[in-house]
């Protein structure tokens, strides 16, 4: 039976219940790592997302929890605490979009994205650094965009939310340092999840056609690469990847 290389470890999923935060999730219990699946409203994928995990022998719990509100952070932060008693591993992964031209975008949809995608992340940071440096140990992965790094006409406030995460992992992973935390920025492409897979199919083509690699991404590919950084990475840090086909270089 294979070495599993993050057994004894206690991963926190934001966004868990579908997509890339799924994959992840799956990911690191493939590894031996218990999972806290975090979700906001969906929570029959979730419980299913548990279940799956624990029929194959691994250890997993679901936690409600709204990134944009600073005490639910804290709360899913306790909660694993509480449940398994140290955190090792925190994927911030939740997000939203709210697509509109600027001179259409209003407050509260500018608000909601950059309170949920980047302010998010702060908070379920700031809640997991303490018990992270108690243990001198932590790897904190955010999930920015290719769409922070090249901008996308419609999508103001998701880019600069998603560009927010980049420095922000840059400006953590320079502070945690010295405490043996890590901090780096994973930029995807196109992954074919619900959010791209919904779009036209003359949008899809579209977008095929700026993708060198020809195709879209899968949830599983990323989550490998994320996997990689919380098992091999310990010399990795303030980083950014961009698994995209090669979209942008």
């Amino acid at each position: 039976m294979a070495e599993k290389r993050l057994e004894g470890q206690v991963a926190v999923v934001t966004g868990a219940s579908r997509g890339i935060g799924k994959a992840c999730a799956e990911e690191l219990a493939r590894e031996g790592a218990a999972v806290v699946v975090n979700y906001f409203t969906n929570q029959e994928a979730a419980d299913a997302l548990v279940g799956e995990i624990v029929s194959q022998g691994g250890r997993a719990i679901a936690v409600r929890a709204g990134v944009g509100h600073q005490d639910d952070c804290k709360m899913l932060i306790e909660k694993t605490i509480e449940t398994y008693g140290q955190i090792d591993i925190l994927i911030n992964n939740a997000g939203v979009n709210r697509d509109r031209t600027l001179k259409r975008l209003s407050v509260d949809e500018w608000n909601e994205v950059i309170n949920t995608d980047l302010n998010g992340a702060f908070y379920c940071t700031s809640a997991a650094i303490p018990h992270m440096v108690e243990r001198n140990y932590g790897r904190i992965i955010v999930m920015s965009s290719i769409i922070g790094q090249m901008g996308n006409s419609g999508q103001s406030n998701y880019a600069a939310a998603k560009a927010g995460l980049i420095a922000f992992a840059k400006s953590a992973a320079k502070e945690l340092a010295r405490n043996n935390i890590t901090v780096n920025a994973m930029c995807p492409g196109f992954v074919e999840t619900d959010m791209v897979m919904a779009l036209s199919d003359e949008v899809k083509a579209t977008l095929l056609k700026a993708i060198p690699l020809g195709r879209f991404g899968r949830p599983d590919e990323v989550a490998s690469f994320v996997r990689y950084l919380c098992t091999e990475g310990d010399w990795i840090t303030g980083q950014q990847f961009n698994p995209n086909g090669g979209q942008y270089m």
